[in-house]
């Protein structure tokens, strides 16, 4: 079973037992954390949201907080002398998935589904009687 996760404006395909690293997230090392933005679960079936998949859920545990490796952003004008160098380390959180809930709910959607031709059904036959109201009074 695996799901997909949006966090930090980024997304993350992950299954249970995986360690993920994220975007900074509040919170201590062993503290639980729920992902509600859930965009895809797969356990045999694929539900796919819209956009989000209702009632799915996605736990998890921190297991570190810290920052990455540092990048070097050198800016650099030919002719001007211009010459900026800037570091930066992205802070992080990495998260171990512990569990993924999904309470899909087919049968409300089959009802849905199946209510749409009944109303359907219903205009035509109203569309059929007013045929026969016409049919009628141009025989009058």
């Amino acid at each position: 079973m695996y799901a997909i996760i949006e966090t930090g404006g980024k997304q993350y395909k992950v299954s249970e037992g995986d360690k993920v690293r994220v975007e900074k997230l509040e919170g201590e090392v062993g503290a639980e954390v729920t992902f509600d933005q859930v965009l895809l679960v797969s356990n045999g079936d694929v539900a796919v949201g819209n956009p989000v998949v209702e009632g799915a859920k996605v736990l998890g545990k921190i297991t570190a907080q810290g920052k990455a490796k540092k990048i070097i952003v050198y800016k650099y004008k030919p002719k001007s002398g211009y010459h900026k160098k800037n570091g930066h380390r992205q802070l992080f959180t990495e998260v171990e998935i512990t569990n993924i809930a999904f309470g899909s709910n087919k049968e409300e959607v089959k009802e849905e589904v199946t209510a749409e031709p009944e109303e359907v059904k219903v205009e035509e036959v109203a569309v059929e009687e007013v045929k026969e109201e016409a049919a009628q009074v141009t025989e009058e």
